[in-house]
């Protein structure tokens, strides 16, 4: 594995519900009743600009001038007093630490460093801090994870993303990574196994045998499954050097990406054509 990309609301800051709520007080202010689901549901995930065009829509006019200083401003000042980690993420980070990483976010930069002093994670990324705003398409589109990859001096297809939202999710997918919910820090052995074959986050080009992979607390079941099929291809070429972790994990090529999978590429579950979270 070549890089951590950690998205950072919902993923690191538990901030969308706080933002979310400020911004639903603000909207229904403005004469348009919304509540925190509906605002979560609406623009959570998004760039600022996509966010006022659909306010603006909602209420049929402009907004005023300082709405967007203002809002920000409210915000800001909740996490001040509110803003608390992702349950395991720090822990997560820490335990990694020797893996590269950074963060690529939808959120604006100033938003992201106040979060990270609010959480005391400024040092575990430093410089490694990227927003949407450096690129000229967010989310789902690929051009922030891509642009993360550049910067960590990474291929793309060695980047493991950790996203929750479904717009980050089809940009990780698009950009030809691959992606695992925040769920993955309660079950952090999976990864341990990732660090240790990187040739496993690779797509081989080739259709092994299906694995069923669960997980019960921190615990990793992979129960696989031979068919005479897979027999017949691993007699039909040649050995090669990543053979032994097919036999042990497999890797199954699907035409339907999953967003429940705990490990999902374009086109593929990672580890077996399913993945199940218990």
């Amino acid at each position: 594995m070549g890089a951590l990309i950690f998205d950072f609301d919902g993923v690191i800051a538990d901030s969308e519900a706080i933002a979310n709520t400020v911004l639903a007080e603000v909207v229904t202010d403005l004469g348009h009743s919304t509540t925190l689901d509906q605002a979560l549901a609406r623009y959570s995930g998004r760039r600022w600009d996509e966010v006022v065009a659909e306010i603006e829509a909602a209420i049929g006019k402009p907004l005023p001038a300082d709405f967007s200083s203002e809002l920000k401003h409210a915000t800001l000042d909740r996490f001040r007093t509110d803003l608390k980690e992702v349950s395991g993420a720090a822990n997560f980070i820490k335990r990694f630490a020797h893996i590269p990483r950074c963060i690529a976010s939808s959120s604006s930069m100033d938003r992201l460093k106040l979060c990270l002093s609010v959480l005391a994670l400024e040092a575990e990324f430093g410089i490694n801090v990227f927003s949407a705003d450096m690129v000229a398409r967010g989310k789902p589109h690929p051009d922030i994870f891509l642009f993360a990859a550049g910067k960590l001096g990474v291929r793309p297809e060695q980047c493991l993303v950790i996203e929750d939202s479904a717009g980050g999710i089809k940009a990780a997918i698009a950009a030809g990574m691959t992606y695992v919910p925040p769920t993955i820090f309660a079950t952090a052995t999976i990864l341990d196994c990732a660090t240790q074959a990187p040739c496993i986050w690779r797509t081989h080009g080739q259709t092994s045998s299906a694995s069923r992979i669960s997980f019960s607390g921190a615990r990793l079941v992979g129960r696989r499954r031979q068919g005479a099929e897979d027999q017949d291809h691993r007699r039909s070429r040649r050995p090669t050097r990543d053979d032994a972790w097919d036999r042990d994990l497999g890797h199954h090529r699907s035409a339907q990406v999953r967003q429940s999978g705990v490990l999902t590429r374009a086109g593929q579950t990672a580890y077996g054509s399913r993945v199940a979270t218990h």
